[in-house]
């Protein structure tokens, strides 16, 4: 069996590290908001060229705690993709605020810019970019947009681990250094995936900052002192501690993410098959590796039956969701996400996934009888 993803295998390659990490805080027998914490904080705003970064409990608490540091609240809009996850929407609803979604670029899976304006209103307050399957959206014309018309900019970085794009002025820029702030999930499957739930702020603006420790501690000022009420959000000692072990293996493990999408793309020979396209000026680490097809069903059962893993991300678009049928959205409404919701299919991608079990893959895709 080949598996979608195998989490087992990067275990055991760094095993002995990780116990090690998990010792350190042991012996501290500190767990909460602690060195680990800390360090991992500094290290990853380090990583990413940003001067601040939070450590949170989830993605979606990371989410959350942006808009409310941003000021965003009952009444207000903010506008993001109508596919992707619903974590993403989530963390506006917890605002008290309108998703106001936007269809989709069927060309890199991220939200279409070019329908953005049409979508602000007097009452929208921020937009919030998705960097879907580990490429990051068209944040040059996105920024330029909010600018004109004030608004904040959360990026949701959660399955964009390491990602960049090459902004005008030729300078390279990663994922969530670009906007006010930006949110990174650690769910275990990700990029860099701790093992449980973890989330991680990051913002070059001090004020932010200031605001995103005390939302993610109870508001707290002193030992008993709270400035607001805030929430408990912390990202706990261990999972720091073995993050910053992933940390330093997170380039290597992108590079062989990018590997194994080139050889996909060079031995997969179906044309009846859409493979992933890398935009220009965009560094793509491949969170997932999702291909289209109008035999979606047909297909992935094959795989199956062949002992090949996949998966569907995602197969119901946000507005189609029971959870938002009060948004004003009906069928219809964002062709290119409900086309590429019935499509799109995950092949097996992680870092340990071997050059014979992608040859395999593709030599069963290639021998598919429609």
């Amino acid at each position: 069996m080949i598996p979608a993803m195998d989490l087992k295998r990067q275990y055991g390659q760094i095993k002995k590290e990780l116990a090690a990490a998990i010792s350190r805080v042991f012996k501290r027998s500190n767990y909460i908001l602690g060195e680990e914490v800390r360090s991992l904080e500094g290290e990853f705003a380090a990583y990413l060229g940003v001067k601040y970064a939070v450590g949170v409990n989830s993605g979606t608490d990371a989410l959350f705690l942006a808009l409310k540091a941003c000021g965003i609240g009952k009444n207000d809009e903010v506008i993001t993709c109508a596919f992707g996850y619903i974590a993403s929407v989530l963390g506006i609803s917890y605002c008290g605020a309108k998703p106001v979604l936007v269809d989709m670029n069927e060309q890199d899976f991220n939200i279409d810019v070019t329908k953005l304006e049409k979508a602000i209103t007097s009452r929208t307050k921020a937009i919030l970019p998705v960097h879907l399957y580990g490429q990051m959206c068209d944040m040059g014309p996105l920024m330029r947009l909010a600018r004109k018309y004030r608004l904040k900019v959360i990026e949701d970085c959660a399955q964009a681990h390491g990602a960049k794009q090459r902004m005008a002025n030729g300078k390279w820029r990663m994922a969530g250094t670009i906007g006010d702030v930006g949110c990174y999930s650690f769910y275990p499957t990700k990029n860099m995936g701790a093992y449980g739930d973890g989330g991680m702020l990051v913002t070059n603006n001090k004020s932010l900052y200031q605001q995103l420790l005390l939302l993610r501690d109870y508001g707290r000022k002193g030992r008993y002192e709270f400035a607001i009420r805030g929430y408990n959000s912390r990202l706990d000692e261990i999972q720091a501690a073995m993050l910053r072990v992933k940390l330093k293996y997170l380039e290597q493990w992108n590079k062989k993410r990018q590997q194994a999408a080139s050889l996909y793309q060079r031995k997969i020979k179906r044309t009846d098959l859409l493979l992933p396209l890398t935009s220009p000026g965009r560094n793509h680490v491949y969170h997932l590796f999702v291909v289209r097809t109008a035999q979606r069903k047909q297909l992935q059962e094959y795989l199956q039956r062949q002992g090949i893993g996949t998966a569907i991300h995602y197969p119901l678009p946000i507005h189609l969701q029971a959870a938002y049928r009060d948004l004003p959205y009906k069928k219809g409404r964002f062709p290119a996400a409900e086309q590429m919701s019935q499509e799109v299919l995950s092949l097996p991608m992680f870092p340990e996934l071997k050059k014979t079990e992608i040859l395999s893959v593709c030599q069963k895709l290639n021998n598919f009888k429609r």
